[in-house]
């Protein structure tokens, strides 16, 4: 099981303020910001639940080819909810929220690509 994972994007404080509109749906808030002053060289941005973070965002060259990241939801509402704001807050469009039989009988999820054209994505598995 991984415990955190964390990539460079192109426009820091535009990533930043996308992922912290996108993900609040589902239940994920920004938990720590740190700087120059810390790491020397570039800013990073923490999200997480229950005051853990485990998804970082950092400055830096965006890496070449489209990433994956999916979040689970804690229900379907979340998961309208997430595509909604991550649209809203500049994402575009990469799969409306639906149910993905061909992936699991529940699996209810949407995708957007965000800033830098990752596609980043909420589901829900539990049934309606």
């Amino acid at each position: 099981m991984l415990d955190h994972i964390g990539f460079p994007v192109s426009d820091f404080k535009r990533s930043k303020e996308f992922y912290e509109k996108a993900l609040a749906p589902v239940e994920i808030s920004l938990i720590m910001e740190i700087g120059p002053e810390i790491t020397g060289k570039d800013s990073h941005a923490g999200f997480g639940s229950d005051g853990r973070a485990y998804f970082w965002i950092g400055d830096g060259k965006s890496p070449g080819g489209q990433l994956h990241m999916a979040f689970t939801a804690p229900d379907r509402s979340a998961v309208d909810n997430f595509y909604r704001a991550a649209l809203a807050a500049g994402g575009k469009d990469n799969g409306a929220p639906g149910l993905r039989p061909h992936y699991h009988p529940d699996y209810y999820g949407a995708f957007v690509l965000d800033p830098d054209g990752n596609n980043i994505e909420a589901v829900c598995r539990a049934p309606a």
